[in-house]
Protein backbone atom coordinates (compact mmCIF):
# COMPACT_ATOMS: atom_id res chain seq x y z
CA UNK A 1 0.00 0.00 0.00
CA UNK A 2 1.33 3.33 -0.65
CA UNK A 3 3.50 5.09 1.95
CA UNK A 4 3.08 2.08 4.35
CA UNK A 5 6.07 -0.54 2.41
CA UNK A 6 9.02 1.27 1.04
CA UNK A 7 8.11 2.67 -2.86
CA UNK A 8 11.56 2.91 -4.09
CA UNK A 9 11.14 6.63 -2.93
CA UNK A 10 14.27 7.83 -1.78
CA UNK A 11 12.20 10.78 0.17
CA UNK A 12 10.36 9.05 2.11
CA UNK A 13 13.42 6.16 3.04
CA UNK A 14 14.94 8.88 4.33
CA UNK A 15 12.27 10.63 5.71
CA UNK A 16 11.40 7.26 7.59
CA UNK A 17 14.66 6.51 9.23
CA UNK A 18 15.31 10.17 10.46
CA UNK A 19 12.14 9.98 12.34
CA UNK A 20 12.34 6.28 13.78
CA UNK A 21 15.91 6.97 14.67
CA UNK A 22 15.48 7.97 18.75
CA UNK A 23 18.67 10.34 18.46
CA UNK A 24 16.30 12.15 16.53
CA UNK A 25 13.77 13.16 19.12
CA UNK A 26 16.47 13.88 22.09
CA UNK A 27 15.68 17.65 21.95
CA UNK A 28 12.01 16.78 22.27
CA UNK A 29 12.50 14.82 25.53
CA UNK A 30 14.95 17.53 26.76
CA UNK A 31 12.36 20.01 25.80
CA UNK A 32 9.71 17.46 27.92
CA UNK A 33 12.18 17.82 31.00
CA UNK A 34 12.99 21.63 30.91
CA UNK A 35 9.06 22.29 30.73
CA UNK A 36 8.58 19.43 33.70
CA UNK A 37 11.55 20.86 35.68
CA UNK A 38 10.41 24.89 35.47
CA UNK A 39 6.85 23.83 36.52
CA UNK A 40 7.19 22.36 39.58
CA UNK A 41 8.28 24.29 42.75
CA UNK A 42 10.01 21.25 44.56
CA UNK A 43 12.54 18.72 43.84
CA UNK A 44 10.17 16.20 44.93
CA UNK A 45 7.34 17.52 42.24
CA UNK A 46 10.28 16.89 39.72
CA UNK A 47 11.31 13.61 40.53
CA UNK A 48 7.76 12.10 40.66
CA UNK A 49 7.65 13.39 37.06
CA UNK A 50 10.28 12.36 35.99
CA UNK A 51 10.42 8.79 37.44
CA UNK A 52 6.89 8.66 36.03
CA UNK A 53 8.17 8.98 32.36
CA UNK A 54 11.22 6.15 33.41
CA UNK A 55 8.24 3.55 34.64
CA UNK A 56 6.12 4.38 31.16
CA UNK A 57 9.25 3.36 29.42
CA UNK A 58 10.29 0.75 31.79
CA UNK A 59 6.62 -0.86 31.74
CA UNK A 60 5.75 -0.54 27.91
CA UNK A 61 9.36 -1.78 26.73
CA UNK A 62 9.84 -3.92 29.27
CA UNK A 63 6.96 -5.97 28.40
CA UNK A 64 7.17 -5.83 24.40
CA UNK A 65 10.82 -6.78 24.33
CA UNK A 66 11.31 -8.54 27.70
CA UNK A 67 8.44 -10.58 27.38
CA UNK A 68 5.87 -10.59 24.44
CA UNK A 69 8.18 -10.95 21.88
CA UNK A 70 10.28 -13.88 23.07
CA UNK A 71 7.30 -15.51 23.77
CA UNK A 72 5.75 -14.67 20.30
CA UNK A 73 8.98 -15.33 18.50
CA UNK A 74 7.11 -13.30 15.40
CA UNK A 75 9.56 -12.75 12.84
CA UNK A 76 9.51 -9.08 11.63
CA UNK A 77 8.05 -8.76 7.79
CA UNK A 78 11.58 -7.54 6.54
CA UNK A 79 12.76 -11.01 8.13
CA UNK A 80 9.95 -13.30 6.56
CA UNK A 81 10.97 -15.32 3.78
CA UNK A 82 7.44 -15.37 2.68
CA UNK A 83 6.53 -11.63 3.42
CA UNK A 84 9.86 -9.89 2.47
CA UNK A 85 9.79 -10.53 -1.53
CA UNK A 86 6.48 -8.40 -1.48
CA UNK A 87 8.21 -5.60 0.37
CA UNK A 88 10.98 -2.87 -1.06
CA UNK A 89 13.07 -2.72 1.65
CA UNK A 90 15.06 0.01 2.86
CA UNK A 91 18.43 -0.11 2.19
CA UNK A 92 20.46 -0.58 5.37
CA UNK A 93 17.48 -1.55 7.22
CA UNK A 94 18.15 -4.62 9.50
CA UNK A 95 16.85 -6.06 12.59
CA UNK A 96 17.00 -9.33 14.22
CA UNK A 97 14.93 -8.73 17.15
CA UNK A 98 11.04 -9.99 16.76
CA UNK A 99 7.89 -8.02 15.70
CA UNK A 100 5.39 -8.95 18.02
CA UNK A 101 4.45 -6.13 19.64
CA UNK A 102 5.77 -3.09 19.07
CA UNK A 103 8.26 -1.39 21.45
CA UNK A 104 8.20 1.80 19.31
CA UNK A 105 4.18 2.21 19.07
CA UNK A 106 4.02 0.92 23.00
CA UNK A 107 6.75 3.92 24.63
CA UNK A 108 5.77 6.73 22.34
CA UNK A 109 2.26 6.27 22.99
CA UNK A 110 2.66 5.51 27.05
CA UNK A 111 4.34 8.88 27.25
CA UNK A 112 2.22 10.90 24.75
CA UNK A 113 -0.85 9.57 27.40
CA UNK A 114 1.14 10.29 30.48
CA UNK A 115 2.41 14.12 29.28
CA UNK A 116 -1.12 14.92 27.83
CA UNK A 117 -2.73 13.86 31.28
CA UNK A 118 0.20 15.68 33.02
CA UNK A 119 0.04 19.00 31.15
CA UNK A 120 -3.73 19.01 29.96
CA UNK A 121 -3.46 20.82 27.15
CA UNK A 122 -5.27 19.98 23.40
CA UNK A 123 -2.31 21.51 21.56
CA UNK A 124 -0.02 19.34 23.03
CA UNK A 125 -2.02 16.14 23.37
CA UNK A 126 -2.23 16.37 19.54
CA UNK A 127 1.08 17.01 18.83
CA UNK A 128 2.08 13.83 20.97
CA UNK A 129 -0.71 11.99 19.31
CA UNK A 130 0.96 12.69 16.17
CA UNK A 131 4.69 12.15 17.33
CA UNK A 132 3.41 8.93 18.28
CA UNK A 133 1.52 7.91 14.84
CA UNK A 134 4.69 9.11 13.20
CA UNK A 135 6.82 6.57 14.65
CA UNK A 136 4.40 3.66 13.89
CA UNK A 137 4.17 4.81 10.58
CA UNK A 138 7.93 4.80 10.05
CA UNK A 139 8.30 1.02 11.45
CA UNK A 140 5.76 0.20 8.97
CA UNK A 141 7.31 1.07 6.29
CA UNK A 142 10.83 0.48 6.91
CA UNK A 143 9.29 -3.61 7.39
CA UNK A 144 10.08 -3.68 10.83
CA UNK A 145 6.10 -4.37 11.97
CA UNK A 146 2.77 -5.84 11.09
CA UNK A 147 -0.26 -3.27 11.69
CA UNK A 148 -1.10 -5.31 14.27
CA UNK A 149 1.89 -5.13 15.97
CA UNK A 150 1.22 -1.46 15.90
CA UNK A 151 -2.11 -1.74 17.19
CA UNK A 152 -1.34 -3.86 20.01
CA UNK A 153 1.98 -1.92 21.41
CA UNK A 154 -0.10 1.36 21.03
CA UNK A 155 -3.19 -0.21 23.17
CA UNK A 156 -0.58 -1.43 25.82
CA UNK A 157 1.38 2.01 25.46
CA UNK A 158 -1.91 3.42 26.67
CA UNK A 159 -2.57 1.55 28.88
CA UNK A 160 0.58 1.79 30.69
CA UNK A 161 0.34 6.12 30.02
CA UNK A 162 -2.70 6.06 32.20
CA UNK A 163 -1.95 3.78 34.99
CA UNK A 164 1.25 5.53 35.47
CA UNK A 165 -0.23 8.99 35.47
CA UNK A 166 -2.78 7.99 38.77
CA UNK A 167 -0.06 6.29 40.40
CA UNK A 168 1.99 9.58 39.86
CA UNK A 169 -1.36 11.75 41.08
CA UNK A 170 -1.73 9.54 43.79
CA UNK A 171 1.82 9.89 45.24
CA UNK A 172 1.51 13.82 44.19
CA UNK A 173 -0.89 14.48 46.37
CA UNK A 174 0.68 13.21 49.06
CA UNK A 175 3.20 15.41 49.20
CA UNK A 176 1.68 18.63 47.63
CA UNK A 177 -1.73 20.50 48.00
CA UNK A 178 -4.29 20.63 45.78
CA UNK A 179 -3.74 23.16 44.29
CA UNK A 180 -6.54 24.23 40.87
CA UNK A 181 -4.74 27.04 38.71
CA UNK A 182 -8.04 29.13 37.00
CA UNK A 183 -5.26 31.61 34.46
CA UNK A 184 -5.21 32.23 30.75
CA UNK A 185 -1.83 32.02 31.13
CA UNK A 186 -1.62 28.21 32.67
CA UNK A 187 -3.49 24.87 31.94
CA UNK A 188 -5.78 23.54 35.15
CA UNK A 189 -2.48 21.24 36.60
CA UNK A 190 -0.29 24.44 36.50
CA UNK A 191 1.41 24.31 33.74
CA UNK A 192 2.27 27.84 31.19
CA UNK A 193 0.71 27.51 27.93
CA UNK A 194 3.92 29.60 26.90
CA UNK A 195 5.99 26.04 28.13
CA UNK A 196 3.29 23.94 25.96
CA UNK A 197 4.27 26.14 23.32
CA UNK A 198 7.26 25.06 23.20
CA UNK A 199 7.45 21.66 23.05
CA UNK A 200 4.47 21.77 20.32
CA UNK A 201 7.00 24.27 18.41
CA UNK A 202 10.29 21.89 19.00
CA UNK A 203 7.55 18.83 17.81
CA UNK A 204 7.50 21.05 14.43
CA UNK A 205 10.86 22.13 14.06
CA UNK A 206 11.70 18.43 14.64
CA UNK A 207 9.93 17.46 11.60
CA UNK A 208 10.55 20.18 9.15
CA UNK A 209 14.54 19.09 10.22
CA UNK A 210 13.39 14.84 9.48
CA UNK A 211 11.85 16.44 5.98
CA UNK A 212 14.31 19.13 4.85
CA UNK A 213 17.11 16.47 5.45
CA UNK A 214 15.29 13.68 3.38
CA UNK A 215 15.11 16.16 0.81
CA UNK A 216 18.80 16.18 0.88
CA UNK A 217 19.73 13.16 1.04
CA UNK A 218 16.96 11.89 -1.40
Amino acid sequence: MPLLSGEHSLFFDELALTLTSGLTWIPLYLTLFFVVVKNNETMMQILLAVLAAGVCILLADGMADGIIKPMAMRLRPLNDPDVRPLLDIVPGVANKNYSFFSAHASNTMSLCVFFSLLMRNWRLTVGMVVWSLVNCWTRIYLGMHYPSDIAVGLLWGATVGTGVYYGYRYFYFKVTDRLHFISSQYTRTGYALADINLVVNVLLLISLYAIFRALILA
